[in-house]
């Protein structure tokens, strides 16, 4: 196929028009990465679980060990679980998503979060999340989201809450996207996680003008 071809496939696959879709562009490339619709991020479920099915409940040592609680874990551990993906988004980056510069500064596509995290009833504050867009130089921040929830400890209740987020009409320049969450963790006689899964960062194909 020519890569006109490709860039026809591209066309029909996403609905962009022709302005969308410069000749400059290796559309092969493009349309076998498929960046537009799908998930970027490459552990979008570290526990290997899912929302669809409710959070496993904590399973207790029969056995404890001897001596006081201890309140931290052995070795280099915080009471907080950091995970951080940064995404290059186009030839900037390497390796980069697939998508082009034309398409990110003029028509903006959105670019949408989403994240799932466990009610662990372990404190108030129990997740957090960070997310920026960045320019190519990966340090200036063109556009950024942050969110961390309050729980109610009042009533105890235990399932996956969602945290979502829409990134509309940045700006031109975003060239990077830093995904960055935060889950609480409990150490007491043995480990006690916040457990996290459908993390997602997903650009929507434009709408048609």
């Amino acid at each position: 196929m020519s890569d006109g071809d490709w860039r026809a496939r591209c066309q029909r696959e996403w609905g962009l028009d022709a302005a969308a879709t410069p000749d400059d562009v290796d559309w092969r490339s493009v349309f076998e990465s498929k960046p537009l619709g799908r998930n970027l991020l490459r552990n979008p479920a570290p526990y290997g679980l899912t929302h669809d099915s409710p959070p496993p409940e904590a399973e207790h040592s029969e056995v404890r060990p001897e001596g006081p609680p201890r309140f931290q874990a052995d070795g280099n551990y915080t009471d907080w679980t950091t995970s951080v993906e940064v995404l290059p988004l186009d030839s900037s980056g390497i390796p980069a998503e697939g998508l082009w510069d034309v398409l990110l500064d003029k028509y903006q596509p959105d670019i949408a979060i989403q994240d799932w995290y466990e009610e662990s009833q372990l404190h108030q504050n129990i997740y957090r999340l960070h997310v920026k867009l960045l320019a190519a130089d990966g340090q200036t921040v063109i556009a950024e989201q942050s969110v961390q929830p309050t729980e109610d400890l009042g009533k105890y209740s235990h399932t996956w809450k969602e945290v979502s987020h829409v990134f509309r009409g940045y700006g031109p320049g975003v060239r990077f996207v830093l995904f960055s969450h935060q889950v609480k963790n409990q150490f007491m006689f043995e480990l006690f996680p916040t457990l996290v899964t459908g993390s997602s960062v997903t650009v929507r194909p434009p709408k048609p003008t």
